[in-house]
């Protein structure tokens, strides 16, 4: 990259420097909002195939105006104390544009956990889980950690068991960490909520058919072409329910040994079988091969998905990205140098402090749910189901009464009389969390003229928030 080319801690700093020059904050709250509260690294051995090897892993907890934090644990062997504290940063930022009660924390543990078998991983995890837990960075009332890149709900419930073994009267312990499996005290729909979370940000935002024109489109998101860069767990919940759900046609996947073009669209579930089969996507038979996916970013499309690694959209290929809009699926994917660039060519940007909140946001339900003790639905979804009965029964009793010839449409009375599950419910919250924060945002964006787009109309709405919670607190 070129030497002008900010780092990603920079980039998260550059981002909210240009939002709070926007504000009048009181002197010394800039600064407070803005640095890293501290960060703990911790290097620990642990004995495999014969030897002890030794692993250097990170827990920084970045703004504790309100607690619990939040942040997830993410394995990379790129993972670097910068790179934590520019994330957990962004998760501080996040939890307050989306009202989710939380400060914001983040972990990392330098390994390629591709290297190691599953019960090697339980070992390394079950001793980082260990010097973190002692130290109180997991803990349901102190810092609440979630899966991230290169981490899974396995790791979780390795995490929560480890938890409870060193806390055995903790009655909460289930809440010290969340994004485990459903048997584990997990919640329904939070391994799909980020990526849910990006569906329902680009439904709100085509809500707005001003806003969709300040991005150079019409209509609404049926038939729009969408490149997404990322087949993880994000991007290839976010591609099917787009393409599945709402019409899209999903025409380039970027994965990392290359790129898959069909301009008739590609079925994003067939791709995904190919690669856990594969390993990528070379020799996929569902549309054209190109070995460099970087330069696939630059496709011809409506939408741009970046959904895996920071800085992807750089200085050095920001000029030739065609994309009218880039949804942030990803932490961090565009630079502030690119940000820049894009903005200046009109580019409409959804940033990832609200783009990709859907996980936290999930992840805030399933700690509450951990915290209370009982499934969400399971006291009233037989009472809302019997109350739908009693009307459909009542309809068709004055109908045959009445001797009017009439039925209820096919499937509705299958639909109406379904009650809520914790899934329905979940979706429902998540659905209603992002249109919130998307309104929050596009107020700013378009009753302030010093505001230009909605990445600085987010920080704005966040620092707000932030600001007021110090202030409430008395600093």
């Amino acid at each position: 990259m070129p030497a002008a080319e900010p780092s990603f801690r920079q980039s998260v700093d550059l981002m909210f420097n240009r939002a709070a020059a926007l504000l009048q904050l009181p002197p010394g709250l800039e600064e407070k909002i803005r640095v890293c509260n501290a960060t703990y690294t911790v290097r620990f051995g642990v004995r495999l195939r014969g030897e002890i090897r030794t692993f250097t892993g990170y827990r920084s907890v970045h703004s504790e105006h309100m607690e619990p934090v939040k942040g997830g644990i993410r394995y990379a062997p790129t993972v670097n104390q910068d790179e934590v504290e520019a994330l957990a940063a962004l998760m501080t930022y996040k939890c307050a544009l989306v009202e989710t009660p939380f400060g914001g924390s983040k972990g990392g543990l330098c390994i390629d956990p591709r290297h190691y078998e599953q019960d090697e991983i339980e070992k390394i995890t079950r001793r980082f889980a260990y010097e973190l837990i002692k130290r109180d960075l997991i803990n349901p009332a102190q810092n609440v950690p979630a899966p991230d890149m290169g981490t899974t709900e396995k790791e979780m419930a390795i995490i929560a068991d480890q938890y409870a073994r060193m806390n055995t009267t903790d009655i909460n312990a289930r809440a010290c960490v969340t994004g485990k499996p459903i048997h584990a005290g997990g919640i329904q729909g939070r391994v799909e909520a980020t990526g849910r979370g990006v569906q329902y940000a680009l439904r709100e935002f085509f809500r707005h058919p001003e806003d969709v024109k300040r991005a150079g489109l019409s209509g609404k998101l049926d038939g729009k072409r969408v490149v997404v860069q990322g087949l993880g767990n994000v991007g290839y919940h976010a591609a099917l329910f787009l393409s599945t759900e709402d019409g899209c046609r999903v025409t380039h996947v970027i994965e990392r040994d290359g790129a898959i073009e069909n301009p008739a669209g590609i079925d994003i579930a067939a791709l995904r079988d190919w690669i856990v089969r594969h390993g990528g996507v070379k020799d996929c038979p569902f549309g054209t091969y190109h070995a460099d996916g970087a330069r696939v970013l630059e496709a011809e499309c409506d939408i741009l998905i970046p959904a895996a690694l920071e800085g992807v959209i750089n200085m050095h290929n920001a000029h030739e990205i065609k994309a009218p809009l880039i949804i942030e699926a990803a932490n961090g994917p565009i630079t502030a140098g690119a940000d820049e660039v894009l903005r200046h060519a009109g580019k409409v940007i959804i940033p990832d402090l609200y783009a990709n909140a859907g996980g936290v946001t999930v992840s805030y339900f399933e700690w509450v749910k951990n915290l209370s003790h009982i499934r969400f639905g399971r006291m009233q979804r037989r009472q809302e189901e019997s109350r739908h009965q009693l009307i459909v029964d009542e309809l068709e009793r004055l109908s045959a009464a009445a001797g009017v010839d009439w039925t209820l449409s096919p499937g509705f009375k299958e639909k109406y009389l379904k009650g809520a599950g914790e899934l329905e419910l979940v979706r429902s919250g998540l659905d209603d969390t992002m249109r919130g924060a998307y309104q929050s945002m596009r107020e700013i964006w378009w009753e302030r003229d010093d505001v230009q787009d909605l990445r600085t109309a987010g920080f704005l709405v966040a620092i707000n928030r932030i600001a007021k919670s110090y202030q409430e607190k008395g600093i």
